[in-house]
């Protein structure tokens, strides 16, 4: 067994962060008014505040920060209370294009108007359906109606009487027949027969057969005139329909037009409505059948909701003005396509799908408008053709409606073409770090658009009074917002500690509000269980417990194959070439330590060290860096005056996964020294730290887990007193174990040791002085580094012989 040198070891003291005795002045967090603001985040409430008061259009804002941290919160906080300051949106409206009916206009109303007109204009058709008819039925307009009539009448008759005057006394009979009129000779009164008039001189019948002919084409010429004077009949009609349809139009419609009195859109579209009313006059006068009987008269049945009249509604697309006053904040949940720039619908009628401008449908940018549109950067990104749209309405300034299958060419039927919109709007768009950083990489038009980027913070150092103050001010609002009970001092300190864990550093509280608030709910729920009146240390202590037991079945099943024998650790004893390794390993939201076997075998060779994990594509490339840079320190630190004559293999037992990380270089490094200079490592301890170019042990991640993950090892199969871990001192600020290793430290029966080089660890773990290059450029006699360099130098011989005497090389 290796001999125990002396432990540079860590106090209990330092396996804990302490916490800040200031701030906490409270016994329960009811006391507490739980606002502290936007605690750690003033980089990004700067950034989303002068997104919102900027105004180039181009200032719009990326969120970016890890799920959780409140990000969604506190935009729509920042956006909603400078909105207040801001101007109400104008409203927008869809109406009938009179001219060309699949081209609605699109008009911009005051805040407040567009229900107004809309209202006025279906008010308007209530009004002329009852005016109208009764404009019509009046004795005046039956009058001058019966008038013209008899005028066309009296006209025409007096043409025909003379006709048939003159006939007469010409002697020709007019005769009314199926086909027409019939002309013949008339002697006495009597219509003369075929015989009589063959019996006619000649003078006689030529000059008969003359006045018959004259009395045909005045006859013509009268029927000729019967379609122009028909048409004047009509003109003077509609001339006088014309006249009593404005006269009704102009008094019903005076009303609408008083009331937008100040805006020149509108004036126009009343102006095509009234044109469009005057000469439509017949729509109000086509029978409706039947009335259902009802509890109301049939005077304010609605009228304006009858198919003929469609054309005069309103669409409103957005009323602001209702909700009070400010600008929008819209937070679209579901950006598709159709729910950010809107949609057309259509309705199905005898097997042919319909459509009208009373069937356009606003999306979120309608709704957003003159405001805020806050979007998550995922949904948008993943809805088909929603980015590209999103884009385009930011860099046009309009928001064009069309559908997936125009946009893609996939259809080619007649549809409407709105207007576009005017578009006015910051956007808001909140995402991971990731989507940020591609789509800087990968969207030349991102930047341009995106040009603030409000950045969250992941946690807050932690400092006397204020921060820990602020941060149980937090807590107490998230307990509120929770609905749980209230904590005492106690557990907030508990929840501060958890909280460091959750950061990874002893020095910084995390801002991930989601997992602090689901560990209090849990807490909560313990409480509750417990009948206890207010959530306390215990509760948290229990809570943290538990969700790692609810996630811990991996790392049960692994702890059990080791105290099986199935998967090979040494805890006792000691072996040359072997060592513990330490790994993390992340499952989910949850990650554990466990200890690795990792092995070095060493023979004369041309300075080739294999690594069999990147041999066999298990290693990833940081993990190959540090193999490299182990092969560095050792070409460095050993081969100074003669080549490095090695052939080395490294592996993790026992691993048949993929390896990535630097953190088990020094482990990988001792274990080579070990194999080296034949020296036996004391197999009670377990090891992590990555290793520069110049043996410095650097820090690592997880460093915890692995910690407790070791210990759990050692705990189940008997702690002996001797079983550590050797970590790197830079990782001393991370430490934050749980009570029961900080216990077993305190009583001697485990160690935690802190590294700076990489000798500190050869020490520890062989019992030898590692050994420091003399005046003389020798190691001392008897140190580590000093049989490594001989052995080194022996292989370096053995090469050499070996190729002078059988004229090849060593592999």
């Amino acid at each position: 067994m290796v001999e125990k040198q002396k432990l540079n070891e860590l106090e209990p003291a330092q396996l804990r962060p302490v916490l800040p005795s200031e701030g906490l002045n409270f016994a329960l967090t009811d006391e507490l008014d739980g606002d502290p603001g936007w605690l750690g985040q003033d980089r990004a409430v700067d950034a989303i505040r002068m997104g919102a008061l900027a105004g180039h259009e181009d200032f719009n804002v990326f969120v970016l920060g890890q799920p959780g941290s409140g990000r969604h919160a506190l935009a729509q906080s920042i956006l909603a209370e400078v909105a207040q300051d801001r101007p109400v949106a104008c409203d927008w409206v869809y109406v009938n294009n009179f001219e060309v009916p699949h081209k609605p206009v699109a008009i911009r109303l005051p805040a407040g108007s567009a229900c107004r007109l809309r209202k006025m204009m279906e008010t308007l058709v209530d009004d002329l359906a009852s005016q109208i008819p009764a404009l019509f039925e009046s004795e005046d307009y039956q009058t001058r109606r019966r008038t013209i009539e008899e005028d066309f009448s009296a006209a025409h008759e007096s043409e025909m009487a003379e006709v048939f005057e003159d006939a007469r006394t010409a002697g020709v009979a007019i005769m009314r027949t199926p086909v027409g009129f019939s002309f013949a000779g008339l002697r006495d009164g009597k219509v003369l027969t075929q015989e009589q008039f063959d019996a006619l001189g000649e003078e006689e019948r030529a000059a008969l057969e003359a006045a018959i002919e004259r009395i045909q084409q005045r006859m013509s010429e009268a029927l000729q005139a019967v379609p122009k004077r028909e048409k004047e009949h009509r003109r003077q009609v509609e001339q006088l329909n014309y006249q009593l349809a404005s006269r009704g139009v102009d008094e019903a419609i005076r009303e609408v037009q008083e009331g937008f009195a100040g805006e020149a859109a509108v004036a126009r579209y009343l102006e095509a409505v009234r044109r469009d009313l005057i000469e439509n006059a017949e729509l109000f006068l086509i029978g409706e059948g039947e009335e259902e009987a009802g509890p109301f008269p049939v005077a304010t049945s609605k009228r304006f909701e009858l198919p003929q009249f469609q054309r005069y509604r309103v669409n409103v697309m957005v009323a602001n003005g209702s909700s009070g006053a400010g600008a929008p904040v819209v937070k679209e949940e579901l950006p598709t396509l159709a729910n950010l720039i809107g949609r057309i619908e259509y309705a199905a009628e005898m097997g042919a799908l319909v459509t009208n401008f009373t069937m356009i449908r606003p999306g979120a940018l309608h709704r957003a408008n003159g405001g805020y549109l806050v979007l998550d950067a995922r949904q948008v990104l993943s809805e088909p053709l929603a980015w590209d749209a999103l884009k385009r309405c930011l860099r046009t300034g309009e928001i064009p409606i069309y559908s997936p299958g125009e946009r893609l060419s996939l259809v080619s039927t007649v549809s409407l073409e709105p207007d576009p919109v005017p578009l006015s709007v910051r956007v808001v768009l909140i995402g991971e770090r990731m989507h940020y950083y591609l789509l800087s990489a990968l969207d030349p038009d991102f930047l341009q658009l995106f040009k603030l980027e409000a950045d969250f913070d992941d946690d807050l150092r932690l400092q006397e009074g204020a921060s820990a103050d602020g941060y149980a001010q937090m807590i107490a609002g998230l307990a509120r917002r929770a609905g749980a009970r209230a904590l005492d001092r106690a557990a907030v300190e508990r929840m501060l500690l958890e909280s460091l864990r959750m950061a990874g550093d002893a020095e910084r509280l995390t801002l991930n509000f989601s997992r602090l608030s689901d560990l209090l709910r849990e807490a909560d729920f313990r409480a509750g269980r417990a009948g206890a009146a207010h959530i306390g240390a215990a509760h948290i202590e229990t809570a943290a417990a538990e969700k790692e037991r609810r996630a811990g079945r991996v790392r049960e099943l692994g702890l059990e194959t080791i105290r099986q024998g199935t998967v090979l650790i040494d805890t006792e004893g000691a072996r040359i070439g072997q060592i513990n390794a330490l790994t993390v390993l992340q499952i989910g939201d949850y990650s554990f330590g466990r200890p690795s076997r990792l092995t070095a075998r060493t023979r004369p060779g041309s300075g080739k060290l294999v690594d069999i994990e990147r041999e066999t594509e298990l290693g990833g490339p940081v993990h190959s860096k540090g193999m490299l840079i182990l092969q560095g320190y050792l070409a460095a630190a050993y081969a100074t005056s003669a080549p490095l004559s090695l052939w080395a293999s490294l592996v993790f037992e026992q691993s048949y996964g993929g390896v990535e990380g630097d953190s088990a270089s020094a482990a990988e490094l001792i274990a080579l020294l070990s194999s080296l200079a034949e020296v036996p490592l004391d197999q009670s301890f377990a090891i992590t730290g990555s290793v520069n170019q110049f043996g410095d042990i650097q820090a690592i991640g997880g460093v915890n887990q692995k910690i407790e993950g070791f210990f759990d090892v050692c705990a189940g199969r008997g702690l002996t007193g001797r079983q550590g871990v050797l970590i790197p001192a830079a990782n001393l600020r991370h430490l934050n174990l749980r009570q029961r290793v900080v216990d077993a430290v305190a009583a001697g029966r485990f160690h935690v040791c802190p590294m700076r080089t990489v000798s500190d660890g050869i020490e520890v773990l062989t019992g030898l002085e590692a050994g420091v290059r003399g005046s003389s450029g020798l190691f001392p006699e008897g140190s580590l580094n000093r049989l490594v360099e001989d052995r080194l130098q022996g292989f370096a011989d053995i090469r050499r012989s070996f190729g002078k005497e059988g004229g090849g090389h060593a592999a």
